[in-house]
This record gives structure tokens, C-alpha cells and sequence, in this order.
């Protein structure tokens, strides 16, 4: 039973010592940091240094959430596009091929192919929202 857990002892002496470290670190702030005083002035709510000027529950316009989430989008599309960059950059050069998931290789022209349908759908999906009007601001 003992031997069987004997490889998660590690990651339960490293959480140990995290929570020691953070529960320190906290005690140590408590003792000798400021100490906080409070009144009216001190917690009145502001944003940035500046006072509020209207309230802050206001209703914001859908175009910023859509805005919001298409950068998201395209933003993501970086994300997928490096470590294909890498992969593709290490197949041309070197004229390997590159093993993928299922055990299959893929030569440069399956990895070109494979980048430019993912192109065509980001493209398509610009398209469709530029149709709609999520980039127009009237």
C-alpha cells in the first residue's frame, strides 16, 4: 500500500511546502505590515487614482462585448499558429517528416495543407462577421 503511493510523495511535500510558504508569507505581512486605517474619505470607491463620476453599473453597448470576443478569436488563432510555425519551419529545412499523434508522418505539404484550411476557416469566419456588421461603429 506504502509503495504504491510513493511516487505522489514528491508532489505532496511540494504542496506542503507551498502552503507553509504562502501561510508565511502572510502571517509575516500581517505582523509588520501597514496597518490600514478607515473612514469615509478612505473608503470611498475609485478607479485609477480618479473619483467616480457616474455609476459604475452603467449598460455598455454589445459591440464592445462583440469586439471583445473576436479579438479572442484572432487572438487565439497565434496560439495554434506558433508551435505549427516551429514544426512546419523544422520539416522544411531539414526535409523530415513529422510524426504526428497517430503514429502517421507528415511532410511539409500536409502541415501547408493543414494551415491553410484553418486559414480558409478564419477567414470565413471574418467574412461572416464583417457581413453582419460586428466591425462596423456607427
Amino acid at each position: 500500500m506504502l509503495a504504491s503511493l510513493e511516487p505522489y510523495a514528491a508532489i505532496g511535500v511540494t504542496i506542503l511546502v507551498v502552503v507553509v510558504i504562502a501561510l508565511g508569507q502572510l502571517a509575516v505581512a500581517q505582523l509588520f505590515g501597514p496597518k490600514v486605517r478607515h473612514g469615509p474619505v478612505k473608503d470611498r470607491p475609485y478607479e485609477s487614482g480618479m473619483p467616480l463620476v457616474m455609476d459604475t453599473r452603467r449598460r455598455f453597448h454589445i459591440r464592445f462585448y462583440l469586439l471583445a470576443v473576436l479579438f479572442l478569436l484572432f487572438d487565439v488563432e497565434i496560439v495554434f499558429m506558433w508551435p505549427w510555425a516551429r514544426v512546419f519551419h523544422h520539416a522544411a529545412a531539414t526535409g523530415a517528416s513529422v510524426p504526428l499523434a497517430d503514429g502517421t508522418l507528415a511532410g511539409r505539404g500536409f502541415l501547408a495543407v493543414g494551415m491553410g484550411v484553418f486559414f480558409v476557416l478564419l477567414l470565413f469566419g471574418l467574412l461572416y462577421e464583417w457581413k453582419r456588421g460586428a466591425l462596423e461603429w456607427d
